[in-house]
């Protein structure tokens, strides 16, 4: 996954659980796409001072993602849905009763690891 992708998911699921402050910071390098010396002009930090703290976030957030797997387990439904609308289709077009089958079979994988 891209870099950039891969933070803006991060941050969608666990940025709450940074200070006001980081947040901020982060928000203006991944979302605002301001370069570090921008970012470390408008806070009155260093340029180093804000690349530390975005790498301090990124390893925070990572963390959050290792323990929880929130960001893995979105992406795996994500893909199953994907997959259930593509089978839907294709039942439209062919009335096949054995692709009901395979979208009972993902649904019902998609509720048991809810």
């Amino acid at each position: 996954m891209e870099e950039k992708v891969e933070q803006a998911y991060l941050y969608d699921f666990y940025g709450e659980l940074l200070n006001d402050h980081q947040r901020r910071i982060y928000e203006d390098f991944v979302f605002n796409d301001l370069s570090l010396g921008e970012i470390a002009a408008c806070e009155g930090v260093t340029r180093q001072g804000v690349h530390d703290l975005i790498k301090r976030c990124n390893k925070l957030l990572d963390g959050y993602e290792e323990k929880l797997h929130l960001v893995k387990k979105f992406l795996d439904a994500k893909q199953k849905v994907e997959q259930i609308h593509y089978l839907a289709n294709e039942f439209k077009q062919n009335r096949d009763g054995a692709v009901i089958e395979e979208i009972e079979q993902i649904s019902n994988q998609i509720l048991e690891e809810l």
